[in-house]
């Protein structure tokens, strides 16, 4: 499986480059959205993942399907097909952020496991090519308007870091 590269690699301080319109829709394109969703699901508390966190310097970034269930729960699964896939935005852009900010909590994958807190827009919409380069806008607020920005900070080169307060190191309590 692909590692998740940590806050010392230098391909998370990149400006990610753009995904070219000839990688829409190939076995590359499609490798790379695999490892991240691998690398993803392998995290019990990931909610998103950036191409730069498996050390690829591409605008991608990956939405677990666990956070529309959070936030839609009363869609089910059929046929065994999950709710609500993870969803793949490529060459994303924020067309908008509300101007109400809010104090958040937030954590990193390649900012292991660091804590601390951090002021976010409470809305915000996002402009995207989906893996066959065909574009759409999805909006959210609260969580999934934190990812929104947490993630395309990534494909900026700066991790949350850099403008967090009170940050923590909570690393995980050992069960035995």
């Amino acid at each position: 499986m692909v590692a998740i590269v940590q806050k010392d690699d230098p391909v998370l301080r990149l400006k990610a480059s753009p995904v070219p319109a000839a990688l829409f829709d190939t076995p590359k394109l499609r490798k790379i959205v695999k490892d991240m969703k691998a690398a993803l699901a392998s995290q019990d508390d990931g909610v998103a993942i950036a191409a730069p966190q498996i050390g690829v310097s591409l605008r991608i970034f990956v939405v677990s399907g666990r956070i529309f269930e959070m936030l839609y729960p009363d869609r089910k699964e059929e046929d065994g097909k999950k709710a609500y896939p993870d969803v793949v935005f490529i060459n994303p852009e924020i067309s908008k952020l509300s101007k109400e900010r809010e104090e958040m909590e937030e954590g990193c994958l390649s900012v292991r496991y660091l804590y601390g807190k951090i002021v976010r827009a409470k809305k915000a919409k996002v402009k995207a090519f989906d893996e066959k380069g065909q574009p759409f806008e999805i909006g959210g607020s609260g969580l999934l308007a934190q990812i929104f920005q947490h993630e395309t900070d990534h494909l900026e080169g700066r991790l949350f870091i850099d403008q967090a307060t009170d940050i923590q190191d909570l690393p995980p309590k050992d069960d035995k």
